[in-house]
């Protein structure tokens, strides 16, 4: 894995239209690891409800196919920009969009057609941009806004849809809605709050923030907001497996204690191996929660639990997409996961005869196939940058 210096950290949190089934908006995001390289779309579909989802996901969708497919960011948004067509009632698109291409440098290029107008923040002030205007060839009346600058460490981009600048609109307190300075604003002392704070924590914030302006705090409109967070990586090494050759247990040991970033030890034999290796002890909690083996212990490192069974549930856990996670060892080992923006794999080859087992369930497979499709969830719907290395 080539050495990098900074990490684009993106999220998005939605929250659909009171009494409606259906997400009005969508999201849609690509990572090109080995191409440092990030795509990502937020879409609102004229409306809510299904009409809507479909309008929304179709436009998103479309997008970023055109940008995998290798089109320049404004010739696949000029092509979705002269093809949605106006309502006939309301005379306006049937669906806006913000997209954006970031690269890990920090190079970033970003279109916006009807959604509100992005806001950067830059050391607790607002930077202003002056856009390219593009006026579409077929609907004189709509314009996309196209940006194009270097964004700086600590640098923070804030997309959503009119849900959240539009909310309480009508009220006696917010008669205009929200608006783009209440957004300011509140973002504003969340930053001073907690200058750290993840982009998925700050989007959620924002929503429900936006949500409180309403009536009965029920969401009037379908409610995103996607956040951009250019920092320094998070970095987090598994370690799970005992390495294929015994003669090189001290070898993987030394790199894995010489990691910079969070460690975390998956596997009884292989903390025992490590233990062993460098000369420490291993302690284990008195009490565990939930169906899995308690976690242990050893300085240096993070976390410590059982192999097979804890990365099955952690599967499990995140393709169900809880809220919230047990409080249990997969529980544990997801907050790690999740918090950290690279994760490496130190995963051995070394047979264990009692996953062979056919007493066992089925389910509990091969550590090696569990891991791959942790890789695809997390570098998937997560946007984690994963690196699997086989030892």
């Amino acid at each position: 894995m080539p050495e990098e210096s900074f990490f684009v950290d993106i999220d998005c949190y939605q929250q659909k239209k009171n009494g409606q089934n259906a997400f009005g908006d969508c999201f849609k995001s690509h990572r090109f690891t080995d191409e440092g390289r990030l795509l990502a779309v937020l879409s609102d579909g004229l409306g809510s409800g299904i009409k809507a989802d479909i309008l929304a996901t179709m436009t998103a969708t479309m997008i970023l196919k055109f940008m995998e497919e290798g089109k320049d960011i404004l010739t696949a948004t000029e092509v979705i920009m002269n093809s949605l067509p106006v309502c006939q009632v309301r005379k306006i698109s049937y669906a806006t969009f913000s997209a954006f291409e970031c690269m890990d440098d920090g190079n970033i290029r970003i279109v916006e057609e009807g959604n509100p107008d992005f806001i950067h923040f830059r050391n607790g002030e607002v930077v202003e941009h002056t856009p390219r205007v593009i006026t579409s060839k077929k609907f004189t009346n709509r314009h996309m806004h196209l940006y194009n600058f270097k964004l700086q460490p600590e640098d923070r981009l804030v997309f959503c849809s009119d849900g959240v600048t539009q909310a309480g609109m009508g009220t006696d307190d917010y008669k205009l809605g929200w608006r783009r300075e209440g957004l300011i604003d509140f973002v504003s002392s969340e930053l001073k709050r907690n200058p750290t704070i993840s982009s998925s924590h700050l989007a959620c914030e924002i929503v429900k923030e936006a949500i409180r302006k309403e009536p009965e705090r029920k969401s009037m409109d379908d409610v995103s907001a996607l956040i951009l967070y250019f920092r320094k990586p998070r970095k987090l090494l598994i370690f799970t497996g005992p390495p294929y050759r015994q003669d090189r247990d001290a070898e993987y040991s030394k790199m894995f204690d010489d990691f910079e970033g969070k460690k975390a030890i998956v596997g009884g034999t292989t903390a025992n191996l490590i233990a062993r290796e460098l000369g420490r002890e291993i302690t284990t909690e008195k009490y565990n929660k939930g169906m899995l083996p308690a976690c242990s212990h050893m300085d240096g490192v993070d976390l410590i639990t059982e192999g097979i069974l804890t990365l099955t549930k952690v599967l499990e856990y995140l393709n169900e997409g809880y809220d919230r996670w047990p409080d249990d060892a997969a529980g544990r080992l997801i907050e790690l996961l999740l918090d950290s923006d690279v994760i490496e794999f130190m995963i051995g080859s070394k047979l264990n005869q009692a996953h062979y087992d056919p007493d066992l369930p089925l389910e509990l497979g091969i550590r090696k196939n569990v891991v791959k499709q942790l890789e695809k969830i997390l570098s998937g719907r997560y946007i984690k940058k994963v690196n699997l290395k086989f030892i």
